[in-house]
């Protein structure tokens, strides 16, 4: 059986509608399918955005923050350790 679809019209602008047509040919796949493949994804990542966010503000509620001092610390000894040799 295959999946329901319905048809959503966006007007783009012309250098990015240049960018599907050229990865559509470089892939041999139809410009509903990069469209597709990438709503997908960036829906993907703001789902994961705004559950991190929630996470990070429950731990605010909680309490369960750094202060400014420990963070001005951290941020002051970046690029000051030499990265270990393998």
């Amino acid at each position: 059986m295959q999946a329901q679809t319905r048809v959503v019209t966006a007007h783009v602008p012309i250098g990015l509608a240049k960018k599907i047509d050229q990865a559509s040919a470089r892939l041999e796949r139809s410009r509903g399918w990069i469209i597709q493949k990438a709503l997908v994804s960036w829906l993907d990542r703001e789902e994961t955005e705004k559950r991190l966010t929630l996470e990070a503000l429950a731990d605010v509620d909680a309490g369960r923050v750094l202060g400014h001092e420990t963070v001005s610390a951290w941020a002051a000894r970046l690029g000051k350790t030499k990265a270990k040799k393998r």
